[in-house]
């Protein structure tokens, strides 16, 4: 039973060494195996790799994939007209040297960001010094990343090489600080608000001479139209004169009898009226006749 109990031992122990023995580099990484704290081997194929136990031999990793360091300072920069603007940016970096960016710039991903972005800023800030706002916003942008990128690669590339590829510098956005920017924006709002002004008097001026327009052709028309009424109206009356003058010429009596019916019908035109004649008077001619005299003398016998 011991014997069997000290082979089960003797076979953990083994399993135990050879996994430490043992490691697999992913093809998105580097391996790096450590010898007493120094770099004894640097592995870039991916596959099943073997080093000493620890503590003799130790492994760690590196991305070799390409990374990307956004910027995270908000601080200001100093154009060639002193305006102070903000910037951000992008770079696109990977480690290709593993031993030069462990001795030059450190164990991970992290310390080399770190150490790029305060290069890239620097590189930043002495590039925009030289140009102007209008400079940054034009087509010149590009020779400025450029320009940047170049500064950047002198730095890592210097007489201690980091081991890094720079292979982008892009800028996302260029504007104003807060308070510029708050000032550019009532300055553009109070140039819409003129430009509105602007357009709604001369839309109002616009409308009020379409209307004195409209209001012109409107007299006109009803003074036309008022000229043309009375000129029918009179040729009307004219006609009407003409035909009461025919019809009159011939037969006076008639005509004598219809004026009289017209004169009582504007005389007798209200129930209340009340009238005061003689009745010898010649407003009730017209009814008087060959047996109308009983009927005239009616009213005198009875007064």
């Amino acid at each position: 039973m011991n014997r069997v109990g000290f082979i089960a031992s003797s076979l953990l122990v083994v399993l135990a060494l050879l996994s430490s023995m043992l490691f697999v580099v992913d093809q998105r990484q580097f391996g790096v195996v450590y010898a007493l704290g120094q770099i004894k081997e640097v592995i870039t194929e991916p596959g099943l790799s073997f080093k000493l136990p620890p503590p003799f031999q130790n492994v760690s990793y590196l991305d070799k994939r390409l990374l990307t360091l956004d910027s995270t300072d908000a601080e200001p920069m100093l154009t060639a007209e002193k305006q102070r603007v903000v910037i951000d940016w992008y770079v696109r970096w990977r480690i290709t040297a593993p031993s030069e960016y462990i001795r030059n710039v450190g164990l991970d991903e992290n310390a080399g960001a770190n150490q790029l972005n305060r290069v890239v800023r620097n590189a930043f800030q002495e590039e925009v010094n030289k140009r102007t706002v209008k400079e940054l916003l034009s087509l010149k942008r590009e020779a400025l990343m450029a320009d940047v990128k170049r500064e950047v690669l002198e730095a890592v590339r210097g007489a201690k090489p980091w081991g890094v590829d720079v292979v982008d510098v892009r800028i996302t956005r260029v504007d104003y600080v807060e308070a510029i920017t708050e000032s550019v924006y009532r300055r553009m709002e109070a140039e819409r608000k003129r430009v509105a002004n602007e357009l709604r008097s001369t839309g109002a001026a616009e409308g009020e001479k379409i209307r004195a327009d409209a209001d012109k052709q409107r007299e006109v028309t009803i003074a036309n139209a008022y000229r043309d009424a009375q000129k029918i109206k009179g040729e009307g009356d004219a006609e009407a004169s003409r035909l009461y003058a025919d019809s009159f010429g011939k037969d006076p009596q008639f005509a004598q009898f219809y004026r009289s019916l017209d004169a009582y019908k504007l005389s007798f035109n209200k129930k209340n009226d009340v009238m005061v004649l003689d009745p010898s008077s010649d407003f009730f001619k017209a009814m008087r006749g060959s047996g109308a005299g009983g009927a005239a003398a009616a009213p005198s016998a009875k007064k």
